[in-house]
Formats: C-alpha cells, structure tokens, sequence
C-alpha cells in the first residue's frame, strides 16, 4: 500500500488529511505528522484569551476527527528528497522517520518578529493555545496586583495593556481584552477610579488595513467607542521590563506587550532544500513542487500562484490554506490513480472580525455589514467552519452572554514558555543581531 505523509494539522493539512482519507478509503495509508495532537481553529484564539471560550473548544481532536488518518506527534526537523524520507523528533525528542510515495508540506506559519531591541525579550506572541492562556493569566495578574499596589505609577503601568499589529489578530485581542479588563477591574474597589488603558499600535495608515475603509473605520469607531488608544502610523521603537518607547518618541509604561504584527512561513519550509520564494515552498498552480512530482505544499508555507491575480501569490490566511488543503488531497489522490487533478483557484469569499460583546465587521460575498448582524455571521460562521466542538462552543457563548465572566488564573503556564524569542523556533537572541 502506497503511503501518503502529509506534514503539520493547520488548517490546510487537516482538510487535506480529511479529504484523502475519505476519497482514498483505506486504498493508501495516510499518515499525519504534527507536534500536537490536535489541530487549532485559529480566529477563536482571542476568545480563549478573553476568557469566553474554554481552550479545548478550539482543539480539534486530531484521533477522534480523522478515522483513517495514522497520527505522528512529532516536529520534522529534514526532509531526504532522494531517499523519500521525512525526518522528525517526537514531543520527547526521539528522533524517528518514515517513507513516503507522496508527501505533503503543510508546515504552517509562526510570528514575524521585527529586529526591534527587546521585542523578543519582553513581549509575547499569540499563535497558539499557550500564548492565549498566558495572556489571559497574564491580564488578570496586572489586575490584580494593581488593585494592591501603593504606588500610583506600578497602579498605572499594570493597567495599561500594549498591542502591536492592528490586523484581524491585533484587534480581535485588543477588542475581547478590553472587554475583559473592564469587568476584571469592576471587581476591585481600589481600582474605581483608575484608567484601563489598552493601546494598538500599528505602522499602517490605519486598523485592519486589508478590509475596506468603510468597515475598517466602523471598527476603529468601535475600539475607541470603548476606550482602546488606536495609534495609526505608530509602532514599538524599544521594548523593556518597564515599557515601550513608540516610534513617535513616548515612552508607555507597561507591564504587558502583545505581539500580533503579522506571521511569516515556518522556517521549516526554506531548510527542507526545495526552492522557496520568500520563505515559502515553491509550486505550481496544481500544488505540486516543480522538479519532485511527488511531493506537494499548501497552506501559508506555501508559495502557490493565484490565477484570480496573475503575476501574485495566495495570501497567508485560512482561507486559502483550507480551500489548498481540499485541493491537494484532490491532485495527490488523482497522482495516485484516483480521481483527475485540477488547478487551484479561489474567489474571496469575505471576511469577518469579531470585536467582542455584539459587535462585529463582516463582508460576507461583499455583503458589508457591522454591529449585531455582522455579528451573527461572523459567530455562524465560525460554527460552520469548525471542524468539531460546534455545540460546546455555542454553549459558551451563551453561558458567557447570561454569567459573569470567570476570572481565576490557571497558572498552568510559565512566562519564560512564550515569549517570542523561545515560541518563534528561528529567532534565538543570538540571531537578532544578524537580522
């Protein structure tokens, strides 16, 4: 039985796993390799990390979705494209290997960390279930320990929170933690009178730079409605234990640095060897890497040509890396014998950002919409898209809408387990200097 082994359960290489283990039906041996065993719904990380979603609602059992799927924990670390062998470490780091006749790189994508002095030292990134729960510990410490502090200065930088990166993932956190630190502070008597502060910050002319004006002003509208300091054209000059200098010369002082300024391919896909555009694997419009037709790559490591603009690249969003994900099963299964194999090409569909409480921006088939019907499209949505947990997570919803938000740190995370320079696998501080 030929064996197909397709790397990493983001959003493209879980569809592609569901996909051909469907249409093979036990007529090839499908093999996932991933660090987890689970794979993460992604867009609903800012609500785990405002405390409305318990983290295993967005953790899609990787055994309990995929029947048919062989699963591997365990990180590739080299691909031997001529003896047709992936080479991994498992969470214990035993190395191992295995054969393949087809292979698929869906390696995903990690922080792009600027080379900013103490970006990676003192602020943390939000990529995965451990960034999420750090942050929400995180938040509701500064709260805490502000509530107790004698000194109105420490009071004041343990309340302020700074978000770097205004797209979906800088302003989805900068919506819901806002939402969250208001209720926290209710709580505390000594902070009656003291401000919250959340500041996003980004270098682009304003937030949310890939939606149209009109919407990315209504959710500007509602950020600062709230009380979020949205600072276009403004980002971090310097990051310390004790704050921020911004690039227009204030200095903030903090105790809390998110960073959610974009994501860049895993550095994984530009060591395996094969030819890569900017980071990201080589392919043609099939999927399929030129010179090694059995192997293939999707999903945001992926430098696949996207015919709908000739001439560009599909952006890195779970968009396409699904939609890739579903065609690449189809073009490897049809490289097999089964099926025949069709170019990928996707329309934009739209999009949707969750800005906490009811309210939302969403453009669904160009559809703009904001307020409480954006809202509903965006949370119906997502239920959709999700590849399991849809009535746990409803349920949430719902208890969040009718109960007072829990507010407990977990202290299951250490702070040194998620800082940039130990969560981003290709930005040691010894690099930083080099970059």
């Amino acid at each position: 039985m030929q064996r197909v082994v397709i790397v990493g359960a983001g959003f493209a290489g879980y569809h592609a796993a569901r996909k051909l283990a469907k249409g093979l039906k036990g007529r090839a041996e499908i093999v996932l390799v991933n660090p987890t065993d689970y794979s993460l719904y992604l867009p609903l990380l800012p609500e785990v990390a405002a405390g409305v979603l318990d983290p295993r609602r967005i953790a899609v059992s990787l055994t309990d979705t995929l029947p048919g799927v062989r699963l591997v924990l365990g990180t590739v670390d080299r691909v031997d494209t001529a003896a047709r062998r992936v080479h991994y470490r498992d969470p214990e780091e035993t190395p191992g290997d295995l054969a393949y006749d087809r292979l698929v790189l869906a390696v995903g994508s990690v922080n792009k960390v600027l080379p900013i002095p103490g970006v990676a030292e003192h602020s943390h990134g939000f990529r995965g279930i451990p960034e999420a729960i750090y942050l929400r510990d995180k938040i509701i410490r500064q709260i805490e320990l502000a509530a107790t502090a004698a000194d109105p200065a420490e009071r004041a930088a343990r309340c302020t929170f700074v978000v770097v990166g205004a797209g979906y993932t800088g302003t989805e956190v900068a919506a819901a933690g806002q939402l969250l630190t208001r209720a926290l502070a209710r709580r505390h008597p000594a902070l009656r009178d003291q401000p919250v502060r959340w500041l996003l910050l980004d270098l682009a002319p304003r937030v949310l730079p890939e939606l149209s004006p009109r919407l990315a002003a209504t959710a500007e509208r509602v950020l600062r409605r709230r009380g979020v300091d949205v600072r276009p054209g403004t980002s971090v000059k310097e990051a310390t234990a004790e704050g921020v200098l911004l690039t227009d010369g204030e200095f903030v002082p903090t105790r809390t640095i998110v960073w959610g300024a974009g994501v860049r391919p895993d550095p994984v896909a530009a060591g395996i060897g094969l030819a890569h555009l900017r980071g990201r694997i080589e392919t043609d419009e099939f999927l399929a890497v030129p010179g090694y037709p059995e192997i293939f790559a999707c999903g945001d490591a992926a430098a696949v040509p996207d015919l709908t603009r000739p001439g560009e690249l599909c952006a890195m969003t779970g968009q396409h890396a699904e939609r890739q994900g579903n065609a690449v099963a189809r073009n490897v299964a049809a490289s097999l014998g089964h099926g025949a194999a069709r170019p990928y090409k996707h329309h934009d569909l739209g999009f949707v950002v969750d800005l906490g409480g009811w309210q939302a921006a969403a453009k669904p088939l160009g559809v703009p919409l904001s307020g409480l019907p954006a809202k509903v499209v965006t949370r119906g949505y997502h239920l959709m898209a999700m590849p399991a947990n849809r009535i746990r997570t409803a349920v949430d919803w719902a208890l969040d809408a009718l109960l007072r938000r829990q507010s407990v740190q977990f202290g299951l995370v250490r702070s040194p387990a998620v800082p940039l320079d130990s969560a981003d696998p290709e930005l040691p501080a010894r690099d930083l200097a080099a970059r």
